[in-house]
């Protein structure tokens, strides 16, 4: 059921996964800073009956083109302008918007700004308009500074420990997890599949992550699932999300930190219920 595609947007090549019938309601889903499309196969195929679900990777990720200039491309407000230039180039005037992490952070922008009008309903996966500095700085230091080795299984067993806080994966999605996101280096080492300049956002954008204004004009459901022992999205910041702005619907997600992999039926069925709330073409 899955579509494996290429288009050219602001002179990026950019590589996205497609799932369902084009002519069905679409779903976007973007996946977190260092991760890539694959991370929504099990979402998307579990979708597919009822929707179009479109799943990009973001420059310098998966199979995406990585940036000519990281300090220019590799923010949030580029990314916002290069959604617009996907989903028009796909035909899309409406979709609604599951974002992880830093998808989410491009949907939130997007929604409020380039994208205003066209995002129907966002789901926010761990993600709000305030992220813990202290979480924020780990995730830059180890995605900044990739490590290497010398067979998959060493780098699988790196994944299961760097991204534990996903939650409960089995041994099939933990290898479909570490098979989506390798590359091979030139001495036959593996590593990571993104681009290590992707940091280069907090060096330059340092306040890229600090959203309230943004979520202050958003007029539309918000579904803001926030992993149990999250880190990075704090139980202060997403009462507020309650309290302000769109006043998002918060779920906590048992089980998990940052974040829910989007793979069981109880999260997939959470945000399906969601977004059918409003299938109104």
């Amino acid at each position: 059921m899955m579509r494996s595609r290429y288009v050219t947007c602001l002179g990026r090549e950019i590589h996205f996964t497609e799932w369902g019938d084009a002519a069905a309601p679409a779903v976007v889903a973007w996946h977190g800073l260092a991760r890539s499309s694959r991370d929504f196969d099990d979402f998307a195929e579990a979708l597919a009956g009822r929707w179009h679900v479109v799943c990009p990777d973001t420059p310098g990720r998966g199979l995406s083109q990585w940036a000519p200039d990281p300090a220019r491309d590799y923010c949030l407000s580029f990314y916002v302008e290069l959604a617009e230039a996907l989903l028009d180039q796909l035909g899309l005037q409406k979709v609604h918007w599951v974002g992880t992490s830093m998808g989410g952070a491009i949907g939130t922008l997007g929604a409020a700004t380039r994208l205003r009008g066209r995002i129907r309903r966002l789901v926010l996966n761990d993600n709000g308009p305030e992220l813990a500095a202290v979480a924020l700085e780990r995730i830059k230091t180890y995605a900044g500074q990739p490590p290497s080795f010398t067979t998959v299984t060493e780098l699988e067993a790196y994944f299961r420990e760097i991204y534990a806080s996903f939650g409960s994966l089995s041994d099939t999605q933990w290898r479909h997890l570490t098979e989506t996101s390798l590359r091979r280096l030139p001495d036959g080492r593996v590593t990571t599949h993104y681009d290590p300049a992707l940091v280069a956002q907090f060096e330059h954008h340092p306040d890229d992550y600090l959203l309230w204004d943004a979520w202050d004009q958003l007029d539309l459901p918000v579904l803001c699932l926030r992993g149990e022992d999250s880190t990075l999205l704090t139980a202060e910041t997403a009462q507020a999300m309650r309290e302000r702005g769109p006043r998002a619907a918060v779920a906590l997600i048992p089980g998990c930190g940052h974040a829910p992999a989007l793979n069981t039926p109880e999260q997939i069925g959470l945000i399906e219920r969601f977004l059918s709330a409003d299938q109104t073409p």
